[in-house]
């Protein structure tokens, strides 16, 4: 398992990459819309709503806002203001469930709901970050930090974990890995500001590395929290020894939310 995880992250990380620095806009959204139609169809199944009836509630809730925010920009007030309540809503799901101690109740109408307006509302902004001015370089910024983020909570959580965090929603995870994390994610961001020569000062960089952080940890507690209201482990299989595709992006969503609206 962890030799087909090593081999799937080495032939996506540079796929990524490469699909971030040179594709055209237009190609990049369509990218970002089938990604997002493939979101959707991960939440039908996994929270048991692939059928023909779920079908105007996820064209509504999900479809209209994916296709709305990729080819209508980010609609002003609504842009932001509904997707901070989706995110609210995704974290109030996880509290819950961490508080009641374990999450197969929850599903149901309204973890369809949610899930939907997750993948609706919130993976737009991957394809309005990339494609704004200098986006680019942000977006590819901002996944290097999750992914340092990851790292370093991962492994401060493996060899000094020592106080789980909501083991309700991830068992593995601890205070330390998080606070492991989050330093890594400020230590990482100073150096790659320093080494690309940016103009920001460092209390403006170092406030920017903890928040992508922050919001990486918080995204990837919301998508546990998503998979532990439909009772499954994995959201789909699309990317061997990963799962699927809500679960490789679950720690970017909010980050990249965030990282848009940080340069308007």
């Amino acid at each position: 398992m962890l030799r087909a995880r090593l081999l799937t992250a080495a032939v996506l990380l540079p796929a990524v990459g490469a699909l971030v620095l040179f594709a055209p806009a237009w190609f990049f959204t369509i990218f970002n819309a089938v990604a997002g139609i493939w979101g959707l169809y991960e939440v039908a199944a996994m929270t048991g709503a692939l059928h023909w009836v779920a079908v105007p509630l996820f064209a509504v809730v999900g479809g209209v806002p994916l296709f709305g925010l990729l080819y209508g920009g980010d609609l002003g007030l609504v842009g932001w203001l509904v997707p901070v309540l989706v995110i609210l809503m995704m974290l109030g799901l996880a509290v819950r469930i961490e508080l009641a101690g374990g999450g197969e109740r929850f599903r149901g109408p309204r973890l369809v709901f949610m899930g939907a307006a997750y993948v609706g509302f919130l993976f737009p902004f991957f394809a309005l970050l990339r494609n704004a001015p200098g986006g680019i370089e942000m977006l590819l910024l901002v996944i290097l930090l999750v992914v340092v983020s990851d790292s370093g909570a991962y492994f401060v959580g493996r060899y000094l974990g020592r106080t789980k965090l909501a083991p309700s929603l991830s068992p593995h995870k601890t205070i330390e890995g998080a606070v492991g994390g989050l330093i890594a994610t400020i230590v990482g961001g100073w150096l790659l500001f320093k080494m690309k020569g940016g103009t920001w000062d460092t209390s403006r960089i170092l406030l920017f590395a903890a928040m992508i952080s922050i919001l990486a940890q918080l995204g990837d507690l919301a998508g546990s929290a998503l998979k532990r209201g439909a009772g499954i482990k994995d959201s789909g299989w699309i990317f061997p020894g990963h799962g699927g595709l809500l679960d490789r992006t679950c720690s970017l969503v909010f980050a990249v939310f965030f990282t848009y609206y940080w340069f308007r």
